[in-house]
């Protein structure tokens, strides 16, 4: 009698749960049943103003269905089914003076296959392309091909000092461009500093940390008398370590120093205000590296130790003297490029390694070890750079560089303006 009972309390459990999975079902298959509805939508707008009363037709097969934009210009579309639907507006309903932005648009796929809605936009408004001819076209990458070739000339010239009066090729250079720029944007954007300011704070930021370079690592380097392939292999290591720290204290999104300033048109050539004043701060520093390379005494004794330094050495000038202000300056140089480079595009922790390539072809294209060979050499590069993207792909224009380096460097080997003993 006792198991009987159990053995009713147990069915009668059972046909409880199964009552409440049933009814689960059927509320979930309902549920799935009210999700299943396919609508097509969107929204229409002209000069951000909503555009009412436009009707919006859907076709698939044999279903039809359409709605009118309401006063805020949208619609939606039942439909019934899964599929690739034909979405068409009727240019009669449109208001007097609305029209599509191009004629072709009048029709849209709304593809429902995986999915149950989608959108399908309509813009409408006249659209106006301003047709630029190639001569106009050429005379602005010209002026982008000078501005772009001054930036890579005062990165470069520094190489060039420093490879003049040690024959190092430095490899971490481009990360003092980095570091020029980005320091900028810490005083500037984020500190909240003036910009002549934050860049002058930048720039004696970079000399110092010359001087610190040139005390830590390469004079004992050299001291050590390590051949010029070891110390080129610890400035790539060196380079790299920097690269990543960078990447570490700034984060790897790009950051914009300041806006590009007020466009400024001469005839046909379009600037603005930061990229003239660029230049010009470009150019006035070249011509200070002139006056200090031929008319100071440290620079002519740069120039005495970058031409014969076991000579210069008995002439009485101090050549560790002279190598340790060469990396000051040239890093405080290099410092100016970063932020001159950065206020025209954008900084971010690969700045420098992206131009890297481009300031070893200028030296090398203009003479190893001299200022003057660099400078010429990079806006050879910087005019090839910017006039060659008329004729190819952007992202080959860099590439179209180093091979006309090539094509010079074999007729010859100097570089324009460098000395056949310079070679090797």
């Amino acid at each position: 009698m006792q198991r009987t009972r159990k053995v009713s309390v147990l069915l009668g459990v059972l046909a409880v749960l199964f009552s409440l999975f049933f009814s689960g079902a059927s509320g979930a298959n309902a549920a799935d049943d009210s999700a299943s509805t396919f609508t097509i939508e969107g929204t229409l707008t002209n000069l951000e103003q909503p555009v009412e009363g436009v009707k919006i037709t859907a076709t698939l097969d044999s279903f039809t269905g359409s709605a009118v934009s309401d006063a805020d210009g949208r619609w939606l579309i039942e439909v019934p089914a899964n599929g690739e639907y034909l979405v068409e507006l009727d240019i009669s309903t449109l208001p007097s003076g609305v029209s599509l932005s191009n004629p072709d648009w009048v029709t849209g796929i709304a593809d429902l296959t995986m999915t149950n809605s989608a959108a399908v936009l309509f813009p409408l408004g006249s659209q106006e392309v301003e047709v630029v001819s190639m001569w106009d076209q050429l005379l602005n990458r010209i002026w982008a091909g000078l501005n772009f070739g001054l930036l890579l000339a005062i990165a470069s010239v520094g190489i060039s000092l420093i490879y003049g009066t040690t024959g190092l090729n430095n490899f971490a250079h481009g990360e003092m461009v980095t570091l020029g720029a980005l320091l900028t944007y810490a005083f500037f954007t984020v500190g909240g500093w003036s910009i002549w300011l934050s860049a002058g704070v930048s720039i004696a930021i970079l000399a110092g940390f010359g001087w610190l370079q040139d005390a830590a690592i390469w004079k004992p380097l050299r001291k050590r008398r390590l051949g010029i392939n070891q110390m080129m292999i610890v400035s790539i290591g060196f380079g790299i370590v920097l690269r990543y720290t960078l990447l570490i204290i700034f984060g790897g999104e790009s950051k914009t120093i300041g806006g590009e300033g007020d466009i400024i048109a001469w005839g046909p050539v379009k600037t603005t205000s930061t990229s003239i004043i660029g230049m010009v701060l470009s150019a006035a520093a070249l011509a200070g590296v002139a006056y200090f390379l031929t008319k100071t005494r440290v620079g002519k004794a740069t120039r005495a130790v970058s031409d014969n330094a076991s000579l210069a050495s008995a002439t009485g000038i101090d050549v560790e003297k002279i190598i340790r202000i060469v990396w000051v300056f040239a890093a405080g140089l290099t410092g100016l490029a970063g932020i001159l480079y950065g206020l025209q595009y954008q900084a971010s922790w690969l700045t420098g390694n992206d131009i890297l390539l481009l300031l070893f072809a200028a030296v090398t294209l203009g003479g190893l070890g001299t200022a003057l060979g660099a400078t010429v050499g990079a806006l050879i590069i910087g005019m090839v750079v910017e006039v060659i993207s008329l004729y190819i792909p952007s992202e080959m224009k860099y590439a179209a560089a180093l091979v006309i380096l090539i094509l010079v460097l074999i007729v010859r080997p100097q570089g324009v303006l460098g000395k056949k003993q310079r070679i090797g």
